[in-house]
């Protein structure tokens, strides 16, 4: 088997590298620690990363702008890196009982991480062909999977057991875990910055033209969408029902916390769920094949479906375990075969611009779904409604997917 290109696995291999910050963060010891240390409120934490993501989404037009236009993309690439590796390792000095400190560390180390793929997915074309676009993207996403849960095991690891590593306290092990998150994610993202190069072939502008042109080629973009009336329905149901994952992906610790289940099993079954994920992923395509993308698709949304009513009568750390390695099944392969899914309903030759669009809305989802679990607590006094919310995120998700069907050929 022939080794990827230096340049190839330089620039996959920071999907290896920021993998960590959303397994050991984002969805594992972050929700846990919040609440233990720092005494946050699930309410708190979604309302952090629905402030995280609209803000990505406020900017998305002005990065993608950067990206397409510019020619400095590694440099705000560094940039952005810099910003999650350096408010992660804020964390490490926050005290107890300091949520507010917290809350803000963690809302710029998700910026910092979900505004720097912009720049990553634009340095896919100066490392590889357009015909190599889908191997070299699914190996980034493969890499990342694995890295992301080898990182992950150590982290759960060194919090299950601290007196195995001459540690104190649990405290002081998920402070350690979240510095080990920023040397992995700082170390292996050099590869990328010393040998991948800097797209050439599209001319350069300054920072304000730039920004006015990619306004302007996001609104052009958009009107050719209305043009193409099942992938503009696709996209607005993708947004509402990939919106429902995410958040579930990153408030399921937070959730199972507050309905009481320990701290154990939380973790352990966010682990199983990262290891069969890759796989499922993989058998959830060939699945797709089989019935087709969008069945495949409805499937999984029914799955989550099926999680949230489960999530919502849950009492025991089995079940939690179950569902973690049901969502693990499902939630890798809702989102590969949406692109594929997309792909069919747009015109060949306009498709990097509509991708564009495409990763914009998947990179600015978790604003709705988060402030939504905050107001069914609200409204109900009870954690279990907020999980039952999500349904509605994804009713309307199938809705505009089951309108979304290709045009006659």
């Amino acid at each position: 088997m022939r080794l990827p290109e230096r340049p190839v696995l330089s620039w996959a291999l920071y999907d290896w590298a920021n993998s960590a910050f959303s397994t050991t963060v984002m969805a594992g010891l972050f929700p846990l620690f919040f609440s233990d240390y720092w005494g946050g409120s699930q309410s708190q934490l979604a309302k952090a990363n629905s402030l995280g993501s609209l803000i990505v989404a406020l900017l998305a037009p002005l990065l993608g702008a950067i990206a397409d236009r510019g020619s400095a993309k590694k440099r705000f690439l560094f940039s952005f890196t810099a910003l999650g590796v350096a408010a992660t390792s804020g964390f490490y000095l926050v005290g107890a009982g300091d949520w507010p400190a917290a809350f803000l560390l963690y809302v710029l180390a998700s910026i910092g991480f979900s505004a720097g793929l912009t720049f990553y997915d634009a340095l896919l074309v100066g490392v590889a062909r357009k015909e190599q676009f889908d191997s070299v993207s699914a190996l980034g996403y493969s890499l990342g999977y694995l890295g992301g849960g080898l990182l992950f095991t150590f982290d759960v690891a060194l919090v299950l057991w601290p007196e195995t590593f001459g540690l104190a306290s649990q405290a002081e092990a998920v402070k350690l875990a979240f510095l080990s998150v920023c040397g992995w994610w700082g170390v292996f993202s050099l590869p990328l910055f010393l040998w991948v190069p800097e797209p050439g072939g599209t001319p350069s502008l300054a920072l304000w033209p730039a920004v006015r042109a990619g306004w302007a080629q996001l609104v052009t973009t958009f009107r050719e969408l209305r043009l193409v009336r099942p992938a503009l329905l696709f996209l607005v149901g993708y947004w509402f029902y990939i919106d429902a994952v995410d958040t579930i992906i990153r408030m399921a610790v937070s959730y199972g916390k507050s309905i009481g289940l320990g701290n154990q099993d939380l973790i352990s079954a966010l682990l199983l769920t990262q290891f069969i994920g890759f796989p499922a992923a993989i058998a959830f395509g060939a699945l797709g094949k089989r019935i087709g993308s969008r069945r495949g698709i409805f499937l999984g949304i029914g799955v989550y479906v099926g999680v949230a009513i489960w999530g919502y009568y849950m009492d025991q750390g089995w079940e939690f375990f179950v569902l973690a390695g049901v969502v693990g099944l499902v939630q890798g392969g809702v989102q590969a075969l949406s692109r594929s899914y997309f792909a069919q309903l747009i015109p060949p030759n306009k498709a990097a611009e509509f991708f564009g669009f495409y990763n914009m809305l998947g990179k600015t989802a978790v604003i709705l779904g988060p402030m939504l679990m905050v107001w069914a607590q609200a409204l109900t006094g009870s954690a279990r409604h907020s999980i039952l919310s999500l349904i509605l995120l994804l009713a309307i998700g199938a809705y505009f997917l089951w309108r979304a069907r290709p045009a006659p050929s």
